[in-house]
């Protein structure tokens, strides 16, 4: 990227590339949410609605709509051709550190809409979006019914939250657990992995399993079934605060302050 952007007046908690590539979303703990071009670092839309600092972000389909979470305690939906806020998803009463939006298994109920979604909502349908809480609450809530799924409660505060499938998720807490769960019945977890208890910073799909960092430095890969794992080495204590990925490619950033790019063979 040739622009450098200067991301809001205070510091931004979450960052996210549109589909497109060529546009970031950003989120801030001003409680603003902005809209960058990559390519010249103008802000194009900024979006104001949030009592406090945004935590994590997330993006609907192509980008006509995205999502927030804040400290707040709310899940916000926006439309960016309007600059508007579309509605509060979920009002939990405690902060959501992390969201994911997905499509809801066939079997799902996702509840009926109080009234009719505005025209300007769109791909909202048949999906459900997962709120990580600061109270040890994971839930699962219709994002066009704004209807509660599935509430689960864990060991301490989640952290963050990603879709395996529309059937499995994995959401990572504070005392270094994660659970994997079936959204059909998530009465008990399928499967709860702790190899610290350092906290469960990022979560992240790959292939047929995740990408796991948390706050004393390990990153490692869940594979096959869950049963294989693969440490990535070189943070040395420092939390990894978030991890992507790009074809063969892992990239994690660090408090270190050092992005670090490892290279796969297949898995």
């Amino acid at each position: 990227m040739a622009a450098t952007l200067r991301i809001q007046s205070d510091w931004s908690r979450a960052l996210r590339f549109f589909p497109s590539g060529l546009v970031v979303l950003s989120g801030g703990m001003d409680a603003q949410l902005k809209i960058w071009s990559a390519e010249d670092a103008s802000c194009a839309v900024t979006f104001k609605g949030h009592k406090a600092g945004i935590l994590d972000t997330a993006i609907v389909d192509r980008g006509r709509n995205v999502l927030s979470c804040s400290r707040d305690g709310t899940a916000r939906l926006w439309d960016c051709g309007k600059s508007a806020c579309l509605g509060i998803i979920a009002d939990c009463g405690s902060p959501i550190n992390g969201i994911a939006v997905g499509i809801a298994d066939n079997s799902l109920n996702l509840g009926t809409p109080e009234k009719p979604p505005s025209e300007r909502e769109v791909g909202t349908e048949g999906k459900i979006l997962l709120l990580a809480q600061e109270d040890k609450k994971l839930q699962g809530v219709g994002l066009q019914s704004r209807q509660p799924v599935f509430l689960f409660v864990g060991s301490d505060a989640f952290n963050c939250c990603t879709f395996l499938s529309s059937t499995y998720i994995v959401a990572g807490t504070q005392d270094g657990n994660i659970y994997q769960l079936d959204v059909r019945n998530t009465n008990a977890p399928i499967q709860v992995i702790h190899r610290s208890g350092a906290p469960v910073l990022s979560l992240l799909p790959y292939r047929d399993g995740f990408i796991a960092s948390q706050g004393d430095g390990t990153c490692f890969i869940v594979q096959q079934d869950l049963d294989y794992v693969l440490d990535l080495t070189e943070a040395d204590c420092d939390p990894v605060y978030k991890v992507a990925s790009w074809e063969k490619e892992i990239y994690t950033c660090c408090r270190d302050g050092i992005v670090r790019r490892y290279q796969l063979s297949d898995l």
